[in-house]
């Protein structure tokens, strides 16, 4: 087995993460720094390390070097006016009786997904009075979580698709900087997560947002990670994946909405029931008139 073999490997083993057999030059380009900071030679000493005892923080570094963390605000646009006009209204009407709802964003990266949905929520304003919306953020990268937490963007960062009206409103310029307020910083939980690991440590969610991940995986991973995705959300939640994306061909777990694209629906018996996809609409009028 040669180095790079090695490493793709290690990458899809712990992380899902798929490599072809021609990305050699973007391994290089990003582990050239981890070889430099563990004080190496080159990628060949990285691999005898990474094969040694105690391993384990390296490996981390590697996993954490080729992750993609490319994210923005509003990104796409589209999933978010879905939240706000579609998602967002419906649960609210079915769960009028427990007032709580729960979120994932199961590929936070530096936070932009889930501050996003903070501010969606915080702009919704009256119609969320008295309810607990919890949003949980994870990511396999602790650096990524770190920059999370802390709400803060560069210029560059709070310019990718923020409305500057939503700029002046939560953030706080600090030096160069931009800061989000602490209220919409507290309104999301960080945590460090593997999608490969067991899901339901996480609970049950009523929302998913698993963006731009599964282009990532190889056709073995994707429906293993769709299938135990399905476990963990409500039967009448949502899940929404990235423009790229998509469940057909990969499983029977979700339906898609026919009016509302990159949305899905848990499946009831894994697409035993009839029909491949479903109308947004109806399933709202069906929940309404039976008092959920």
């Amino acid at each position: 087995m040669t180095d790079y073999d090695y490493l793709r490997n290690l990458l899809k083993t712990r992380s899902g993460l798929m490599l072809s057999a021609d990305k050699h030059y973007l391994v290089e380009s990003r582990l050239l720094p981890v070889v430099r900071k563990a004080s190496l030679n080159d990628l060949a000493w990285l691999v005898l390390k990474l094969k040694s005892t105690n391993a384990e923080s390296l490996i981390v570094e590697v996993v954490e070097a080729m992750t993609t963390n490319e994210t923005f605000f509003f990104r796409d646009r589209i999933p978010f006016d879905h939240f706000r006009e579609t998602i967002m209204p419906a649960l609210i009407a079915a769960r009028a009786r427990e007032r709580r709802i729960r979120i994932w964003c199961a590929a936070a990266s530096t936070g932009q997904e889930p501050y996003t949905l903070a501010i969606c929520l915080k702009e919704m304003g009256r119609m969320l009075a008295g309810w607990h919306v919890e949003i949980v953020a994870t990511d396999i990268s602790m650096e990524a979580l770190e920059k999370a937490k802390s709400g803060i963007y560069s210029q560059f960062e709070v310019q990718r698709g923020l409305p500057i009206m939503m700029l002046v409103k939560y953030f706080t310029q600090v030096g160069e900087l931009w800061q989000l307020t602490p209220e919409l910083r507290g309104m999301v939980q960080f945590k460090p997560f593997n999608l490969l690991s067991d899901l339901a440590r996480l609970g049950t969610f009523d929302v998913v947002f698993c963006r731009n991940v599964l282009i990532y995986f190889d056709q073995q991973t994707k429906p293993d990670v769709l299938d135990r995705m399905a476990r963990v959300i409500a039967p009448d939640g949502f899940l929404a994946l990235g423009a790229a994306e998509t469940v057909v061909g990969l499983t029977e777990s979700f339906k898609p909405f026919t009016d509302k694209r990159g949305i899905y629906a848990p499946n009831p018996k894994g697409g035993k029931t009839s029909g491949n996809v479903i109308n947004l609409a109806t399933t709202r009028a069906v929940m309404a008139a039976s008092g959920r």
